[in-house]
């Protein structure tokens, strides 16, 4: 279950001086993370030649939209550390291990936003504080909203996808060993992708 002391929880108050797209008043409301459709990964250079994929199968976040004024607009997530796959079960039980995540200590890793900036044409940069193991810091995600649509069950849902890159060095996932060739066996830098559907729980239009 998500942690009720860490949600985020947002004004939707509206901006009589502000003139707000149509396409996005609508969407306003909270929505919860629909695991089944969407998915958490990453990727990371291995030997310096190619890149290893991954991503994590279990996770909870919620979001509110705020259709008036998307900049307010808020995410949490949390994600289980154990839960991750690479494919490849040796690798994984290494990358859970205290080399990296150290999933037996830390279960959960976590990301709440602070700001979001809209920069046009569909497309945000989402500021916020990720957490993996004992070190916060900041992380800076870009999104793209990829619409929004009622399922086979009548239920309104939004869609974005997301960008990051990171030095997991930063949060204390520093393992590495030098290759004959030059070099180290698995590059500091990370990138994060996300594709995201979100199912709306309820309809907030506080004034």
């Amino acid at each position: 279950m998500v942690h009720n002391d860490l949600v985020v929880v947002i004004s939707n108050r509206k901006d009589p001086h502000m003139s707000t797209d149509a396409s996005y008043t609508a969407l306003t409301g909270v929505y919860t993370i629909d695991p089944a459709h969407s998915t958490i990964g990453f990727s990371v250079r291995h030997a310096m030649i190619t890149n290893v994929r991954g991503r994590f199968g279990a996770f909870e976040g919620l979001v509110k939209l705020d259709g008036y004024q998307p900049t307010r607009s808020e995410a949490y997530l949390s994600v289980q550390t154990g839960s991750l796959d690479t494919g490849n079960l040796d690798r994984d039980i290494h990358l859970m291990g205290p080399d990296f995540f150290d999933a037996a200590t830390y279960p959960l890793m976590a990301f709440r936003s602070l700001n979001v900036a809209d920069c046009g044409d569909g497309q945000f940069r989402m500021t916020g504080r990720l957490r993996i193991k004992d070190v916060e810091l900041p992380l800076h995600i870009d999104l793209l909203f990829g619409g929004s649509a009622r399922d086979e069950q009548g239920r309104h849902r939004v869609g974005f996808s997301g960008t990051a890159t990171v030095r997991r060095s930063d949060w204390g996932l520093g393992w590495n060993t030098p290759i004959e060739t030059g070099g180290v066996l698995v590059s500091d830098r990370a990138k994060l992708s996300l594709d995201v559907s979100a199912v709306r729980l309820s309809r907030a239009d506080a004034s």
